[in-house]
């Protein structure tokens, strides 16, 4: 097994399920960075990296593109186009993403949180929801999302999810770390 401090999880630090993640990786030794902005509140405030405005843009898409591949609409707010720029960041860090927050019938995911999971599909990434409403993990596979026991198989990684956070999803999170490093 590789060393705990080989692995790096990247994420937003909001609060819900990247601060249960960040609280996991410090448990168990594993090196995190969470994104941010100038203004931007965290529920989560260890190892920020704040990204410039040109590091931002980097990530900058079209709120129409966006929009379409997420089945909902998005205007043209500076916040919500900062949010879906530093999601772009935490997602190209990671080679691996875990979200937790629920599956819709479209097969997006709910909320902002759709968008780590549309961006990992498109990169190519692996990608895990735990669908907190089902109680379940999924891998986008296929074209689709199919029930798989999630685990952690790469050295970088990537988290996002809902603020409003279960304790099966807790669960969840906490199973993914014990289950790849064993007892913190």
């Amino acid at each position: 097994m590789t060393e705990r401090t080989a692995y790096t999880l990247y994420s937003g630090g909001h609060r819900g399920v990247e601060a249960a993640f960040g609280q996991c990786a410090e448990e168990w030794g594993v090196n995190e960075v969470n994104y941010s902005f100038a203004g931007h509140k965290v529920g989560r405030d260890v190892n920020i990296k704040n990204l410039t405005e040109e590091e931002l843009d980097r990530g900058d898409i079209s709120m129409e593109l966006a929009s379409r591949m997420m089945n909902r609409t998005y205007y043209e707010k500076k916040k919500i186009r900062k949010v879906l720029q530093l999601i772009f960041h935490m997602v190209n860090s990671g080679h691996q993403v875990f979200v937790v927050g629920t599956i819709l019938d479209d097969n997006t995911v709910k909320g902002g949180t759709g968008w780590a999971v549309e961006l990992a599909k498109l990169f190519n990434r692996p990608v895990h929801v735990f669908d907190q409403d089902k109680n379940q993990w999924f891998a986008w596979k296929n074209g689709g999302w199919q029930e798989e026991v999630a685990q952690i198989r790469h050295e970088t990684f990537c988290a996002s999810g809902t603020r409003d956070l279960t304790p099966e999803g807790e669960k969840a999170i906490r199973s993914l770390f014990m289950d790849a490093f064993g007892t913190p």
